[in-house]
């Protein structure tokens, strides 16, 4: 299996343009879940010729095919992350909009659990935490 975005996205016959690379290199460097408009700035920090419509054909095209995952915590935007993470989950402060990915050997335990219970074999999950930060004192 190819290993960057660039390469599965060449794997999938999908054309690659010089700012569609762009844009894929940016979201192989994304160690956050970032929305069109972040994407847009870093990748015209690269390439100021790069418009704002490209990048949301480049997500929606590399969504279609498999290689991004659209999220969305609530805050009313969509945010992208590669399909080909590790698997985890997310906590999403509702005070700052910071998400935290996690995985906790426990939660993944009750959840192949719970399926089994119900006759199920389990296949994939998403599971997404909303909190607020505890008051210390």
């Amino acid at each position: 299996m190819p290993e960057t975005i660039t390469e599965r996205c060449e794997a999938k016959g999908l054309r690659m343009t010089g700012q569609r690379r762009t844009i894929a290199e940016v979201l192989e460097s994304a160690d956050d879940h970032p929305d069109v408009e972040q994407l847009h700035a870093r990748a015209a920090a690269r390439d100021a010729r790069i418009s704002i419509a490209t990048v949301y054909r480049t997500v929606k095209l590399f969504e279609e095919a498999g290689i991004l995952d659209k999220v969305e915590f609530g805050d009313g935007r969509a945010r992208y992350e590669d399909a080909e993470r590790e698997h985890h989950d997310h906590l999403i402060d509702m005070q700052s909009g910071e998400v935290i990915e996690f995985v906790d050997p426990e939660i993944e335990a009750l959840q192949e659990k719970i399926a089994e219970k119900l006759g199920y074999r389990l296949v994939g999950h998403r599971l997404e935490l909303y909190g607020v930060p505890r008051r210390k004192g």
